[in-house]
């Protein structure tokens, strides 16, 4: 894809993009206040993707060689719904907002959905992210309101 006279490429995440992607992950989590969250390291962050028991898959943009986004799922299964294709990030660094990117790879995490069979898809969204809420309106997403996020942290499950 040709955009501003630039070369945009949407191709599937290898292993030796995961330095990069953590890159872009940290600045998301400095958009979202958060990033002492971001506590991944990049051993967990390649066998989680790339190792014996893979749990995610991720498509990138890029241009020039640059890796410019990301998207990156995995799949959870609904005792309501069935398998979904759950979307964990969708991420274009800060320079490259507003030329596509995202219509890219969100496009193309609805098709993933479509060729592995999930009877839909499903990700989170900060109540305060006007322009990712203004984005996912677009493709008149269903955006929930009245459930709370619940976690036990890694610390908190070796101390059980």
């Amino acid at each position: 894809m040709t955009n501003d006279q630039m070369t945009i490429n949407l191709r599937v995440a290898k292993k030796e993009d995961c330095p990069r992607l953590l890159e872009l992950v940290l600045e998301l989590a400095i958009f979202e206040k958060a990033p002492k969250e971001v506590t991944v390291t990049l051993e967990e962050f390649e066998e989680a993707g790339f190792g014996n028991k893979r749990v995610w898959k991720a498509y990138v943009t890029e241009s020039d060689g640059l890796i410019t986004g990301f998207a990156l799922y995995y799949i959870r299964y609904s005792t309501w719904k069935g398998t979904r294709l759950y979307l964990e990030d969708l991420i274009i660094t800060e320079s490259w907002r507003g030329k596509g990117l995202g219509k890219m790879l969100f496009d193309r995490m609805v098709l993933e959905a479509r060729e592995l069979g999930c009877n839909g898809m499903t990700w989170q969204v900060l109540d305060w992210n006007e322009p990712a809420i203004n984005f996912y309106k677009k493709y008149e997403a269903a955006i929930e309101a009245g459930w709370l996020n619940a976690s036990l942290s890694k610390d908190q499950i070796l101390n059980y």
